[in-house]
């Protein structure tokens, strides 16, 4: 057998840059970004064939210690689940910041007991450069990775670096997925996740962390997709912040979230939004199963 492929699972405390790490390592945006912690929620495969090799990439949920509510159990979850049978795990950190959430995520990929790489980010904001050394060899308990690469996920450096080190450590295998495909998650998924992606960028200040996408409609045919979706809150107040005053804040992001569709989806895209409320959503096992997510 000639071909390597395996699954690589991205791992971390929230707001690392796992998300735009996986864009660049796949060399299309497929995965959502946004400044606030706890943007992914869910485990997203991205997948890049390359020559012999077929890399099968899995973004995490944040791990984090602080979950009071059932969705914040839920992505632990979800983080732990995803990275458990991977082939090879990335532990992604932040340049010269080592918290106790980092502390918990480095035990997750430690239990794996797979090959693992300290990927180093934002290396781009350190100042002097100097700091960096000694404070990777400050770490604790790193010791056991392969090795560490220093890399900027939003340059793009060292990112082909850490592709080869992650290549050198997947299994002799057949691909597991066709040599074009970017994704095992449908358009209906992605759609809801650009939305989303939008809603926290525009209204991070003033939206709290409690906030949804439901794609209820999706049809596409010939160069146009037809998409209706629901904005899910959990307060009256909060769907007015949404809607903005005469509808402005819903239309921009509207009209955000339908130009990166088109982007993706390589067509023209008619987007209908909503916004409804349900009370304590983040805290109802029921109603997060409905919006894609698993419970425990």
């Amino acid at each position: 057998m000639n071909t390597r492929c395996g699954t690589i699972a991205l791992s971390g405390r929230p707001n690392v840059g796992k998300s735009s790490l996986l864009n660049k390592l796949i060399g299309q945006k497929l995965s959502i970004t946004a400044h606030k912690p706890q943007t992914t929620r869910h485990a997203l495969l991205g997948i890049r064939t390359i020559d012999d090799t077929q890399y099968v990439y899995i973004d995490t949920p944040g791990i984090h210690g602080q979950a009071k509510r059932t969705l914040n159990r839920v992505l632990n979850k979800t983080a732990s689940s995803a990275a458990t049978g991977a082939d090879v795990m990335v532990l992604v950190v932040q340049a010269l910041v080592w918290t106790a959430d980092d502390a918990l995520a480095l035990e997750v990929v430690q239990r794996q007991g797979k090959p693992w790489i300290l990927a180093v980010n934002k290396v781009d904001l350190v100042k002097p450069k100097e700091k960096l050394l000694p404070w990777i060899q400050s770490l604790e308990g790193v010791d056991d990775a392969v090795t560490v690469v220093p890399i900027s996920a939003t340059k793009g450096d060292n990112i082909d670096v850490l592709q080869n080190e992650i290549k050198a450590l997947l299994p002799l295998a057949d691909f597991m997925f066709d040599g074009e495909a970017l994704t095992d998650r449908s358009s209906r998924f992605l759609a809801s996740e650009l939305v989303r992606e939008q809603l926290t960028r525009f209204l991070s200040q003033e939206l709290p962390y409690a906030i949804s996408v439901e794609v209820e409609e999706f049809h596409q045919s010939d160069n146009l997709a037809r998409i209706a979706s629901v904005i899910w809150v959990e307060k009256n107040s909060q769907k007015s912040i949404v809607i903005g005053k005469g509808g402005k804040n819903l239309k921009e992001i509207g009209s955000r979230a339908r130009r990166e569709m088109e982007q993706l989806f390589d067509s023209k895209v008619h987007l209908q939004l909503w916004v409804k409320v349900k009370d304590g959503w983040s805290d109802d096992a029921a109603m997060i199963r409905n919006l894609g997510y698993e419970p425990d």
